[in-house]
């Protein structure tokens, strides 16, 4: 009898072959029922509480994802595809999650059967083509020359993203919101440009865009509140210096022989700090932020003359209110020159809720803003915060690629069709697996209406009908528990979101069925070192 090769070492963890695949496709539609029930307009929260015991209430398929701490090496996968699509595209995160999940789910039987990995990995990559060309081919371009139309265009696309998120019921007053803050930005689009507050109290509809910078009261010191809170046409200056007597005995040794010399070092100190302070009163700034702290001469000095300052303000505020204000961040008080200070027409100083804001208004080089949200309870805001993300990652992408789509599953269904009758067209095995992923893409309208406790087979039965008689934008109609033109009744999406979530879905899909083979090393012993670790060597007790 041959003895047995030891390949791997003890406790090494081996499964291959047509179970392995199974359990990966197992493990994945795990995944996509955790989130299967956020999707659309009627789908429910999920209440998550971390390791730490913070509570996470959210609707957005990628956060409920990086939330949950997942082990299973194949269904991080999906995990990655959601988080993909958060960063390239802001929404759709949910409805990537499902597709993938229902793609392996076709695949499963066929895999069950003996049919190999990579004839299935041929055809859905061929129909996902297929899919994403036809998207090309029906979206619906909009007239960017008409920026009426153009606003129309990007307020719906919001307002189909806000309408499955908590904030559903504000999403009129949210989408103009959204809307105006992207329109306000340049031509980049860069995110961090939008500062978003938190404020607790109030209702969301308190929520405020301040076309310039907000930023929380920073601490301070006696003095402050003598000084003026509002200011018309004030010069900025932006500073990256402390305002602080610095003890120089701190980082030199000096030896001195009488009290005058003492007397001097000490007066020496002091005047380094007046003589920036003078500096910065004659250049005529009477707004004064730092990065680093002011302390309280400095703070008194201010407020004896009229101006006003914040120090330890946040390197990002300070960033944002350059890029509104004008002006440059200085890292020295010498020859401040009117071209390095900022401007606005208005700042001033308000309460908002339980905090004191700093407001910049009026700003001429304005390409910034800031979104203050009020509400209820702390979770809320968070999950409002990640709504109106979701949100402006939608309009950010309408503004650079003008196609759009219906929503509310048409054009799953529509996709779904034109697969069917394309696999018609193939012969062999690839015709049903084509079929199969047509099948799946009808994952999304049927989990609609479940979600919104319609019967689905009904539902999906009458869009199969409209669909074949040519209807290509009918889709569910969540309030009326029918079908309906949600072209025409503006659920509208960028095409950018169907392309990216059919080709990211297919992708992980194919990758997941690919494996068939997972070697897991055993884990390292986390007793620490062999002997106790503790002795005193040589064996000798302690």
């Amino acid at each position: 009898m041959q003895p047995q090769i030891i390949l791997l070492k003890e406790g090494t963890d081996t499964s291959q072959g047509v179970p392995q695949i199974v359990s990966n496709i197992n493990a994945c539609q795990a995944i996509a029922d955790a989130v299967r029930t956020t999707l659309g307009p009627r789908g429910m929260d999920k209440l998550i509480i971390d390791d730490k015991g913070k509570a996470t209430i959210s609707n957005d398929g990628a956060t409920i994802l990086k939330t949950l701490d997942i082990v299973h090496p194949a269904a991080k996968t999906l995990v990655d595809i959601a988080k993909s699509q958060d960063a390239e595209v802001g929404d759709g995160t949910t409805s990537v999650t499902l597709l993938a999940g229902e793609f392996l789910k076709e695949a499963k039987p066929f895999i069950e059967e003996a049919v190999h990995p990579q004839i299935i990995i041929k055809a859905f990559r061929k129909a996902a083509t297929e899919a994403v060309k036809k998207i090309r081919e029906i979206s619906v371009r909009i007239n960017k020359s008409d920026p009426k139309e153009m606003r129309q265009l990007l307020e719906k696309c919001a307002a189909t993203s806000l309408s499955s998120k908590l904030v559903a019921h504000q999403k009129d007053f949210f989408t103009k919101m959204v809307v105006d803050a992207v329109m306000l930005l340049d031509e980049l689009l860069p995110l961090n440009m939008i500062g978003v507050k938190k404020v607790t109290g109030g209702g969301l509809e308190d929520s405020v865009l301040i076309a310039g910078v907000a930023f929380k009261k920073t601490f301070s010191y006696a003095g402050f509140e003598m000084q003026p809170k509002k200011y018309t046409k004030p010069k900025i200056a932006l500073l990256n210096i402390e305002l602080e007597l610095k003890a120089e005995r701190d980082n030199a040794e000096v030896r001195v022989d009488s009290v005058e010399e003492y007397q001097s070092i000490v007066d020496a100190e002091w005047k380094i700090l007046y003589d920036k302070l003078d500096i910065l009163h004659k250049s005529g700034a009477k707004v004064i932020l730092s990065k680093l702290p002011i302390g309280d001469v400095a703070t008194q000095y201010f407020a004896d003359r009229d101006m006003f300052c914040a120090g330890r303000v946040v390197e990002e505020d300070l960033k944002r209110t350059m890029k509104a204000c004008g002006g440059s961040i200085q890292t020295t008080v010498q020859n401040l020159s009117p071209d390095v200070l900022g401007t606005c027409d208005i700042f001033e100083e308000i309460q908002i809720g339980g905090e004191r804001y700093n407001l910049f208004t009026g700003c001429p080089q304005a390409r910034t803003c800031t979104i203050i949200l009020r509400g209820g309870a702390e979770q809320f805001i968070e999950e409002t915060e990640r709504s109106l993300h979701d949100a402006i990652m939608i309009v950010r992408r309408t503004m650079k690629n003008d196609a759009v789509v219906a929503g509310g599953g048409a054009i799953e269904m529509e996709l779904s069709k034109h697969l069917r009758n394309l696999s018609r067209s193939i012969a062999g095995k690839e015709q049903l697996l084509m079929g199969a992923m047509a099948k799946a893409l009808e994952v999304i309208p049927r989990q609609l209406c479940e979600n919104a406790g319609f019967d689905a087979t009904n539902i999906l039965n009458k869009l199969r009908q409209r669909h074949a008689q040519g209807g290509i934008w009918y889709g569910v109609d969540v309030l009326n528990e029918d079908i309906a033109d949600n072209f025409e009744n503006c659920v509208w999406e960028p095409a950018v979101v169907k392309i990216n979530a059919i080709t990211a879905a297919a992708e992980a899909s194919c990758l997941i069925l690919s494996v068939d083979e997972t070697v897991k090393n055993p884990k390292a012993q986390q007793d620490g070192p062999p002997g106790g670790g503790m002795g005193r060597g040589r064996g000798r007790p302690m």
